[in-house]
């Protein structure tokens, strides 16, 4: 017991460095949240960090000496030093890998353009006079509320382009029945020259055969 006192107290200023850094910020706990409530324009992603590193602070002072001392009585009590420079070592090096966790979170999430995103989600919402949906408590009529508008504005959708193809097929018609007209009419333009040119061959073959009665035209 005495040798684990000792090791407790090799490394006052770590077991204290954790609290000095967390009340060093000048944030209450909850100060994020409430700062976050009484600042709303302040950025999510600030608030996100300052979360974030308050979480860090506790997560530190939590990894104390005096805990790691107990837990490898061992070590340290063969070699206190030796155990104070591991342990710094050890919060470093958490420290370090926590941080780059969360960068990464937050650049893989692509975090900053989604609580942007929630930020104008939230300034839409107060233009909404009413309040938000909240569930009746009743399945049937909760399902019917999300279902029936949806499948209304199916069916109002598929009204729209039933009109829409309707009104194509009524011009294609017409465009058809146009295209009809025109053959139709120059079928008669081609058998109205047709007859003209009959008729001039045999006006042709009766003058020929006056000029010349004994000849075969």
């Amino acid at each position: 017991m005495e040798e684990v006192s000792k090791c407790r107290s090799v490394d006052p200023s770590l077991t204290g460095s954790g609290q000095t850094r967390e009340n060093t910020t000048g944030v209450p706990e909850n100060g994020s949240v409430k700062s976050a409530k009484c600042e709303p324009h302040r950025s999510r992603l600030k608030v996100f960090n300052k979360v974030m590193e308050k979480s860090l602070q506790r997560l530190i002072a939590d990894a104390s000496f005096s805990r790691f001392a107990h837990s490898f009585h061992p070590i340290c009590k063969q070699n206190p030093q030796m155990s104070e420079v591991i342990h710094k070592q050890f919060i470093s090096d958490l420290q370090k890998a926590i941080q780059e966790d969360i960068n990464k979170v937050i650049e893989e999430g692509d975090l900053q353009v989604k609580l942007d995103e929630l930020d104008r989600l939230e300034e839409q919402a107060k233009d909404t006079p009413g309040p938000a949906w909240r569930p009746s408590g009743v399945p049937e009529q909760d399902v019917c509320s999300v279902l029936i508008p949806y499948h209304q504005g199916q069916e109002e959708y598929v009204r729209r382009e039933l009109r829409k193809l309707q009104k194509e097929n009524a011009a294609l018609a017409e465009r058809v029945q146009s295209g009809r007209d025109t053959i139709a009419h120059t079928e008669q333009r081609i058998a109205a020259a047709v007859d003209e040119w009959k008729a001039s061959v045999a006006d042709l073959k009766s003058v020929v055969s006056s000029l010349c009665p004994s000849e075969d035209f």
